[in-house]
Order: C-alpha cells, then structure tokens, then sequence
C-alpha cells in the first residue's frame, strides 16, 4: 500500500542516516544483490563492506528518500544526500533506487543510480544533527528538490 511504501522507505532512510552497516544490512536478504552506481554486490557481508568504504569517504552524510511509485513487491524511490569529502568539498548526490522485496519483506535486489553536484557549503538544504532526519524537517518536494 501507500502506507506501507512510505514506511518501508522512511525506514530505509533512518538506517542509513544512522551510517551503521550492520544496521543497514539487516533490511536485506543473506544473497540481496545491489548495483550501486557501477558497482555489483552480492550479499550482506559485501554491502557491509561497501557500506564502510562509502561513509569513511561521504563525511556528515544526510539522507532524505522519498516513494516515486509501489507495485506488489517492488518500490521505486528517489532520493538526495548531502556530504562533504576530506578536504571540505561538499556534494549533493541525487538519485533513483529500484527495490524488489522477498516474501518475509526484505530487500532481495536494489538498483541505485546517483549523481554527484558539487554544491557551496552555503547552498546546504540539510542541517539536521547527524542521525535519523527530524519528523517536521521538510521533505525532498518541500525543498524542490
């Protein structure tokens, strides 16, 4: 449904914010298989890995996702982070992700692809404390993005 939808990708959007990759990885199958970008993995113990790789490299990563469209078991949703590299340059990455959920309501396939905006840090649109993104902060539509 279209409540189920928004919470699964609301949930998806705290685990990430969270930067744990043990936490992340718990949403998805044992054999889940991801193409991130031009990046193929397979498995958790992989996503764990990519996990680790990318919040060392996307530093004050915030995430907001949003439901684009649901059907059965799948749901397609896009979303924008903000990060900042090591020398203080800061990105706004967009994106779409195609998920495909098993029987027991895991993530046995997701599909992202992402574009990376270099941004100002003046041109910044989330400014939350890191962490789960606050209820009454605005979403992607509200901020036009």
């Amino acid at each position: 449904t279209a409540e189920t939808a928004a919470q699964k990708a609301r949930m998806a959007e705290d685990a990430w914010n969270s930067r744990d990759p043990e936490r992340v990885s718990l949403a998805y199958t044992e054999e889940s298989r991801w193409r991130n970008r031009a990046e193929f993995l397979e498995g958790r113990a992989q996503i764990v890995a990519f996990l680790q790789r990318k919040w060392a490299r996307e530093i004050d990563y915030r995430l907001i996702k949003e439901v684009w469209a649901f059907r059965e078991n799948r749901i397609a949703v896009r979303f924008a982070y903000e990060w900042h590299d090591d020398s203080g340059n800061w990105f706004r990455s967009y994106g779409n992700e195609n998920w495909e959920f098993d029987a027991h309501g895991l993530m046995r396939l997701r599909i992202a692809s992402i574009n990376d905006l270099p941004i100002k840090e003046s041109e910044r649109k989330y400014h939350w404390p890191l962490g789960r993104r606050p209820d009454d902060h605005a979403s992607l539509s509200e901020l036009g993005l």
